[in-house]
């Protein structure tokens, strides 16, 4: 890694690391990683990268599933990960109902200002991966770079995306990862 490289990179969840499902990812049998994805969180790793994840969950403020089966999930994903030879640092998720009004569900900065305190790591010039417009929201709110995916909600998003923000757009994780990886190399 580079003297001037980012040391943290934040990945939203459904739709980036795994298969979005308009009736949440409520159970470990729903949990379905998008190809590559997991291999693409391991490489930044082994390539001196932190990770994190900040995921809006709003399933558990509706009633849908409960904060138990998230952590399952949660589980399993960095078990999976470790697998592979990667680690994620830290998740953070809101699990509040839109309605609700707090300062973590995204577009808000809060998760990611969260993972900033947890971490220790300042998110400037910090890469947060999404799929959607309220992360790429959150991530200009909280001064860290946005970046799309064209997996899960990215392929519609990127019609709605304003030109003027400049964000990059890869057609998933793992291609954001190589160029990423590429970037910090040169």
């Amino acid at each position: 890694m580079s003297a001037d490289a980012t040391p943290l990179v934040i990945l939203d969840r459904d739709g980036v690391i795994n298969v979005d499902r308009v009736d949440y990812v409520r159970r470990l049998e729903e949990w379905q990683p998008l190809p590559g994805s997991l291999e693409a969180i391991a490489q930044l790793s082994r390539a001196g990268i932190t990770v994190a994840v900040a995921t809006n969950q709003s399933g558990i403020g509706r009633g849908v599933y409960e904060l138990s089966s998230l952590q399952q999930i949660h589980e399993l994903l960095q078990r999976q990960v470790e697998a592979l030879g990667g680690r994620i640092a830290h998740i953070a998720f809101c699990p509040h109902a839109p309605e609700h009004g707090c300062s973590c569900r995204k577009p808000a900065p809060g998760m990611l200002e969260e993972i900033s305190r947890q971490l220790g790591l300042p998110l400037r010039r910090v890469p947060y991966v999404g799929d959607a417009l309220r992360d790429l929201q959150a991530a200009r709110a909280a001064g860290a770079q946005p970046v799309l995916v064209r997996t899960g909600k990215g392929a519609t998003t990127e019609t709605e995306l304003p030109a003027a923000w400049g964000v990059p757009v890869h057609a998933d994780l793992a291609a954001f990862v190589a160029s990423h990886l590429r970037h910090l190399g040169s």
